[in-house]
């Protein structure tokens, strides 16, 4: 007979608890963003997908890297930055299919696209590869930081920002100023969670199990939060039109 080995949660771990209800809301989210596609006009239905395929992303590594915590408690660090290389460009990607219609070219997508796979690289080199020292941490950390920096310029003051107020919609308007909200608050968790790391600025002020909480609660948020910014956009726009 063979015996299923079933995998508890303890009650005394939030950091398990939020790595298993944060697989299962971007796999609902996932589910909804795609099905409601067919709700919506035929110029909206890519952002949707799109927005369907962030969260579906970070749900499939979602269920590995909750095995990897429950099976060594360590952080999954090569996993999220897997999953933040795949998901943070498609995020940015919103910002060009939003603004298309108000004239968004191809070169701005790839700017942004660039800039964010920048910012991962780096970030990554800096924390996977780290060997302690606070050179090594600040050098990748000030070259990430370009990358995001560009998109939060775009996004409050560059490009993304001013096609948006040239834009005739209002709900493009205020469904990108809510996206650039999210940039600016919600992406700020993650450059903290890199200074927190040893070498940082910030190490041995939050507990490697205190970041990967925050982590957690922070992609969940910016993941459905954005998708749900842009089926905000969509539905409102769609209902003008019918």
């Amino acid at each position: 007979m063979v015996l299923l080995d079933i995998m508890k949660i303890p009650v005394d771990d939030p950091v398990a608890f939020t790595f298993f209800t944060g697989y299962m809301a971007m796999l609902a989210a996932s589910v909804f963003f795609l099905f409601e596609r067919s709700q919506v006009d035929g110029k909206w239905k890519t952002s949707l997908l799109v927005s369907g395929l962030i969260t579906g992303i970070a749900a499939f590594h979602y269920y590995y890297m909750r095995d990897y915590y429950m099976a060594t408690h360590e952080t999954p660090t090569a996993l999220r930055y897997i999953d933040w290389t795949l998901t943070v460009p498609l995020m940015c990607l919103e910002f060009y299919l939003l603004l298309k219609p108000a004239g968004a070219k191809s070169s701005f997508m790839w700017k942004l696209i660039a800039a964010s796979i920048l910012m991962l690289v780096a970030g990554y080199i800096g924390e996977a590869f780290t060997d302690g020292s606070t050179a090594h941490s600040v050098k990748w950390g000030v070259i990430s930081t370009i990358g995001y920096v560009y998109i939060l310029y775009s996004a409050w003051a560059g490009e993304a920002h001013q096609m948006a107020a040239k834009s005739d919609n209002p709900a493009v308007k205020s469904g990108i100023r809510a996206l650039a909200w999210f940039v600016l608050v919600g992406w700020a968790i993650y450059p903290i969670g890199y200074m927190a790391m040893p070498g940082g600025w910030l190490s041995g002020v939050f507990a490697p199990n205190d970041l990967d909480l925050f982590y957690n609660v922070a992609d969940a948020i910016n993941k459905i939060g954005f998708g749900l910014v842009v089926y905000g956009i969509a539905i409102a726009d769609s209902k003008k039109a019918a």
